[in-house]
């Protein structure tokens, strides 16, 4: 069989985002009303499709916004909207005459030297529409303008793969070339120099320059485009205008010239360029230059779904709903993540994931927005307080009008307020006081503490994650001591003037082994790889030698109040987001091991390796990730606390509440308060007799 000597082109196919007639819609609204005039909109395509896709020109939500700012790894096409006011109008205008219009704009381009200034001209394309906007029905017909100079393409040779023309080095070393000047790259057009091992990319304008300069040396010069075609032997539709460029500015210089059409993949976080296409065409003969040259014979109307020339149309009336936009909206830039950056991202484990925040105030609000923002859209906001005027300024979700009447509960305005943001939210708010060691409970208050206890224990049951957010060192103490004994992931955030903490609880759940176990002492000869394993992690409290108790009692304003600089907080907030969705991105999820120096190697997960906790000093602009292990005697979490728990229940807890150093009697803090006081005084006795 002959093979082929005529170059074939593969036409676009146009891909419309749905969210793009929602804006349309509002514009035509609000805005054009019987207006006809030809409106500006930018379209864009890429050169890194996987096989077996069209080539397609996209038109995103924001196509028709002047201000729109370019897409990092895409080409630009500018194109012209048209919109009738009546489908009569739109299925009788002359479409003949619309493409000319169209075409004679490109002409112009190509014949002056703007082309070679702005070469993301070349992709130009004209999007003809009518919108029925009662029953949201729109209709619309793409075209492409292209010419037919060259009639037919000829073929030097049949197109080959770049991997057949270059090495492995050469393509890596053309990749990077094109990394480094990406805004040349991203015009669509430009010229990619070879001489060797060596590439460099240059500005389409400096073609004939470079080829000049190029003659009688080893230097091989190529015309190069962004190619959005996917098929092994046919290069994209931008191609056609490029080469009619050509020929009108350069053929009679020259006849023979290398095209290549580059592809980009991404896999596994690897460029891929292999799949790219060389091209040599013969383009001599093909115009007289003597003779004036008129604009060619020009095409590009688009085929409809059924192969036929035509329009197109998409009923819209179940999706126009703005609730349903926007949830198809709000997770563009997750997605987006997977396109490059993380492909490995697991975004249903987020979405999946219940949260349980204690505390609906700065913390809270800040961390909420977060949590939504990485697609969460379960969450639940526990606070006894209420908005009051001091409060919006600093806590996101909160208005002046939630201060008013003695002030909204802070719980239940901030869930109000999530819905309001994003309407397909599954959020609630509790108003509930979590009890507190060292808060006396009288004999009138048990039943509304118990009652508060058991709300709380539920709450715990219901999620998956527990945030501590709340503005005392005690009122912590029950949420880690329950959610220690549910082997629930507990992550806590707190704030001081110009420092915050943000640390995960150890996940004191079973082992990747099997075993279970929260005795670090047991388990030391494991640390000596400089790593410690998820379950042996301390809580918030061990670190502490003494049991939480009344923090508020006789103190003054600013003693009873979180004092910080207001910026500490999103820091806060921020990072304890993040830890949270470190820790559902690594593979081990909440076992995950932390490292005791940077110079240890761990495993880590999608977005790197999971630190046990975070320390931020603003003052010094500072920010350490400690690790320690979980404390034998800590009064939150350790193992005599949580029997205790679960044997006596609620009569354990009302002890505590009324008096901590119970609580370090169970856990053994006061035995280890004895050992320091009895070396204490024989530190003091082996003084006195050196003195002596």
């Amino acid at each position: 069989m002959e093979e082929p000597t005529i170059l074939q082109f593969a036409p676009f196919s146009s891909a419309v985002d749905a969210g793009f007639w929602h804006y349309f819609t509002r514009l035509k609204l609000d805005v054009l009303h019987l207006n006809e005039d030809a409106i500006p909109i930018t379209g864009s395509y890429v050169n890194s499709d996987a096989p077996g896709l069209p080539s397609r020109l996209s038109v995103e939500y924001d196509a028709l916004d002047r201000n729109k700012p370019s897409t990092k790894w895409s080409c630009a096409a500018l194109g012209t909207l048209i919109n009738t006011n009546t489908v009569e109008e739109f299925r009788n205008r002359n479409k003949q005459e619309l493409l000319k219009v169209s075409a004679s704009a490109l002409w112009d381009a190509i014949t002056s030297d703007s082309a070679l200034e702005n070469p993301s001209v070349l992709v130009s394309f004209l999007m003809f529409t009518f919108a029925d906007l009662k029953k949201y029905h729109y209709y619309y017909w793409f075209a492409f303008p292209a010419f037919t100079l060259p009639k037919t393409v000829p073929l030097v040779k049949q197109p080959q793969s770049l991997s057949t023309h270059f090495s492995d080095e050469q393509i890596t070393s053309l990749l990077l070339a094109c990394k480094s000047l990406g805004t040349v790259v991203d015009q669509g057009f430009f010229v990619i120099t070879q001489s060797g091992n060596e590439f460099g990319v240059h500005q389409l304008r400096d073609y004939p320059q470079l080829r000049t300069s190029a003659a009688g040396t080893d230097r091989e010069i190529f015309l190069a485009f962004s190619d959005p075609c996917t098929l092994p032997q046919n290069p994209g539709w931008p191609l056609r205008n490029l080469l009619t460029l050509v020929t009108v500015k350069w053929s009679k210089h020259w006849s023979i010239y290398k095209i290549l059409c580059l592809r980009i993949r991404t896999r596994n976080g690897v460029q891929d360029a292999n799949h790219s296409l060389v091209v040599d065409v013969d383009l001599g003969g093909i115009v007289d230059p003597d003779i004036p040259l008129d604009m060619p014979s020009f095409l590009g109307w688009e085929r409809n779904e059924r192969g036929k020339m035509g329009p197109r149309m998409v009923n819209l009336s179940a999706n126009m709903d703005p609730t349903k936009l926007a949830e198809s909206a709000v997770d563009l830039n997750l997605k987006l993540m997977r396109w490059r950056v993380a492909p490995q991202l697991d975004l249903p484990i987020i979405h999946n994931t219940r949260c349980l925040l204690l505390g609906a105030g700065t913390l809270g609000c800040a961390v909420a927005r977060c949590l939504m923002g990485w697609g969460v859209r379960s969450l639940t906001l526990v606070d006894g307080g209420k908005v009051s005027y001091s409060n919006p300024v600093r806590q996101s979700l909160f208005t002046f009008n939630d201060c008013l009447n003695g002030g909204k509960h802070k719980a239940t305005a901030a869930a109000e307020a999530l819905v309001e943001i994003f309407p397909r939210m599954n959020c609630k708010g509790v108003v509930l006081n979590i009890p507190m060691p060292g808060h006396t409970v009288g004999p009138s208050l048990v039943k509304q503490i118990k009652e508060d206890v058991t709300t709380l224990e539920q709450l715990m049951d219901e999620h998956d994650v527990i945030f501590l957010l709340t503005d005392s060192r005690e009122s912590r103490w029950l949420p880690t001591l329950l959610g220690a004994a549910r082997q629930k992931l507990v992550l806590t955030a707190a704030l001081g003037f110009d420092t915050y903490m943000v640390i995960r609880h150890g996940y004191r759940s079973q082992t990747k082994e099997g075993a279970c176990s929260v005795n670090p002492s047991k388990a030391y000869p494991c640390f000596a790889h400089g790593c410690i394993p998820g379950n042996l992690l301390g809580c918030y409290f061990c670190n502490d030698v003494v049991a939480p108790g009344d923090s508020t009692h006789d103190r003054t304003l600013d003693q009873q109040c979180t004092v910080t600089r207001p910026g500490v907080s999103y820091l806060a907030a921020a990072h304890v987001t993040e830890l949270l969705i470190s820790v559902l991105q690594h593979p081990d999820k909440g076992l995950a091991e932390a490292r005791l120096s940077d110079q240890v190697d761990v495993t880590e997960g999608v977005l790197g390796p999971v630190p046990h906790s975070l320390r931020g000093f603003l003052g010094r602009h500072q920010l350490v990730t400690p690790a320690s292990t979980a404390f034998q005697q800590c009064p939150g979490c350790c193992d005599k606390v949580i029997s205790a728990y679960r044997e006596e229940g609620f009569e354990f807890l009302l002890k505590v509440f009324n008096s901590p150093a119970y609580l370090e009697e169970v856990s053994g803090l006061s035995e280890l308060h004895q050992c320091i006081d009895d070396s204490q005084v024989w530190e003091l006795s082996d003084s006195e007799e050196e003195m002596e």
